[in-house]
């Protein structure tokens, strides 16, 4: 059986930290891997793939099947499989990695698979209530922490432009010609930490984290506690950044900082009394939760799933009401807590729990994973 691996996504992000591992994870069955990616994401060299995966650039995603092998076949895509990789083929395995819940969205995108894994029950969940193949048990993912050298972390954590152009758009194209031009001319400061309470952000700012939408009922909060600093390390298209500008303008000038992607997410996590997260319900698991615990920082996340996968209340961070349910009062209950002298979590003495997304767990979720496409494959 041979493994063809396909994440055509030419941004970095979540999903293509998680094929990283996946490969690597495979890699210790036995079970090499040929990826295909797209041309302009030059950041898979920093990700340490294993020396048995082959990558290819597809220049024409049209005619995908002129880069598979012979024989029986497992083909595992990262999101919904290409139309062109759907029809039914003798020893072949159509499957696909689910990286985004299904509820709320059309489940038709993983119609005509085979097998499809979810990262997170919540995930499955969904999945099976759309009458889907879903694999019975979750696949979770790995807290890794090291640095990823798509992002040049030469000087330490510094301040880097808070977008990532969508090349796809015209306004973008416009836009990201002209702003790396004055880019050169702010000042890129040092992160240093400031005295209170640091909140942070550890993601990219895409719409699935709905962070405009959480910070509309929770800027009231933070403004009456100007104790309390929120810096955000990430990036997004122009919209997402504009519609976070929009969401805090009523916060005091300083209390929010932005310092835009970075390399060395540890060295980050590290410097956080806690991870922020954004809203639950398009997230399908959130490797910034298991990551920034992994790294000894605790989580405050919206008390509903994914989080309630991720994080034990109270021994690996806090979960509070959704905010808009309540408009924020139970997470600034909780700041006030804080504020005051709450004891902080420690999530490195919940090992248990940490366990659970280690990379020697991923390697025997994926162990009757393997021996299933064996079996598949192997039909006529």
């Amino acid at each position: 059986m041979k493994l063809v691996q396909i994440n055509l996504q030419p941004h970095f992000g979540g999903g293509e930290v998680y094929t990283a591992f996946l490969c690597r994870a495979l890699s210790q069955l036995g079970v090499p891997t040929r990826l295909l990616v797209h041309p302009r994401a030059g950041f898979w060299e920093g990700l340490g793939l294993p020396p048995d995966t082959e990558r290819i650039t597809v220049a024409d995603q049209t005619k995908l099947r002129r880069h598979l092998p012979t024989g029986p076949l497992w083909l595992l895509s990262h999101g919904p499989l290409p139309g062109e990789l759907r029809c039914s083929t003798p020893q072949t395995l159509r499957t696909a990695v689910a990286h985004m819940p299904v509820q709320g969205r059309d489940p038709a995108a993983f119609a005509a698979h085979d097998r499809i894994y979810a990262v997170s029950c919540w995930v499955r969940d969904g999945l099976l209530a759309a009458g889907l193949p879903a694999w019975n048990e979750a696949l979770y993912g790995v807290a890794d922490v090291g640095p990823r050298s798509e992002i040049s972390d030469t000087h330490g954590v510094r301040r880097r432009s808070r977008y990532d152009w969508d090349r796809r758009k015209s306004r973008d194209r416009l836009l990201g010609w002209i702003e790396p031009l004055t880019e050169i001319l702010r000042p890129h400061p040092a992160f240093a930490r400031r005295a209170g309470l640091t909140l942070g952000i550890v993601s990219r700012l895409t719409p699935i984290k709905q962070f405009p939408l959480l910070f509309a009922h929770l800027a009231p909060v933070l403004a009456r506690l100007p104790q309390v600093n929120l810096e955000i390390f990430g990036s997004g298209g122009y919209a997402s950044v504009r519609d976070l500008d929009q969401a805090l303008a009523a916060l005091p000038v300083g209390q929010v900082r932005f310092w835009g992607q970075q390399g060395n997410v540890a060295a980050i996590y590290r410097q956080l009394d806690y991870l922020l997260s954004g809203l639950p319900e398009k997230e399908a698991l959130g490797l910034n939760i298991i990551e920034a615990q992994a790294c000894g920082t605790p989580v405050i996340a919206v008390d509903a799933p994914p989080f309630t996968e991720t994080v034990r209340q109270g021994e690996t961070g806090f979960l509070y009401r959704d905010p808009r349910q309540d408009g924020g009062a139970d997470f600034g209950k909780l700041l006030d807590e804080l504020l005051a002298g709450r004891a902080r979590p420690q999530p490195e003495l919940a090992q248990a729990h940490l366990q659970r997304f280690s990379f020697a767990a991923l390697v025997e979720r994926l162990r009757p994973v393997v021996a299933d496409a064996e079996r598949q494959t192997k039909r006529e």
